[in-house]
């Protein structure tokens, strides 16, 4: 424990908490002062000026990350028998609808992603309060409820993240790992970014893009400028 402190420490004061980096500093800075021997995943964190409570600025969607995120997703297929073959050639980790409805009931969720064909919605129902809690329950709007399987476990192999506010009008979302280049990071954390303002709510009154931070895990979060963004 104490080495971590150490090292912690040292890193802490690399990092001016009275300033506010572009986002290609914060990009270089954050590799810089990850202390962890893994390849950290790193996350963006935005605090929009929305009420989550109003249903138009409950913000939820998607975004394909021209990097990736460094993780290779495994994706659960809910679906028919016509439709096993597609998904498991497309790339799906698991694929069936009674049998992996049971085991998610059991108590597994050994996944990343879910997506389901149409049809078989209304047998989700129940295993919706497992999943919903856990951002995994299907929804159109990210996507994850389709015909097309093997185009979304494709996009979501490829890179393609979903995100939603929480309540407190936050986004947080990986936008790659500590192995990435600075410039890597930068491109899917623009990317990202570029979503959020494209999905701006017309209700929204104020300053919309209220604070941003970067940070690895367990590194020391690192302010951002919203100013220095160009969109």
């Amino acid at each position: 424990m104490k080495k971590l402190t150490k090292k912690r420490r040292a890193v802490e004061g690399k990092v001016d908490k009275t300033k506010e980096y572009s986002l290609q500093e914060a990009m270089a800075l954050v590799k810089e002062v990850n202390t962890t021997k893994f390849d950290a995943s790193v996350d963006l964190h935005v605090r929009l000026g929305i009420d989550p409570r109003k249903a138009d600025q409950a913000l939820r969607g998607t975004v394909s990350l021209p990097h990736g995120t460094g993780k290779t997703k495994r994706v659960l297929v809910f679906c028919t028998p016509d439709k096993v073959d597609e998904a498991k050639a497309a790339g799906a980790d698991h694929v069936g609808l009674e049998d992996y409805i049971q085991k998610v009931t059991e108590g597994w969720m050994d996944v990343d992603v879910v997506i389901a064909t149409p049809n078989v919605m209304a047998q989700l129902g129940k295993v919706a309060r497992i999943l919903g809690p856990r951002g995994l329950m299907p929804n159109p709007k990210t996507g994850t409820v389709t015909n097309d399987i093997a185009a979304a476990v494709q996009e979501v192999k490829k890179g393609k993240i979903a995100f939603r506010v929480d309540k407190f009008g936050i986004v947080h979302a990986s936008v790659g790992r500590v192995s990435f280049t600075p410039e890597q990071l930068t491109e899917n954390a623009f990317e990202l970014l570029t979503t959020l303002v494209r999905m701006k709510p017309a209700s929204a009154k104020g300053t919309y893009m209220k604070s941003i931070a970067v940070a690895s895990t367990m590194s020391p979060g690192i302010a951002v400028d919203p100013k220095t963004i160009k969109i």
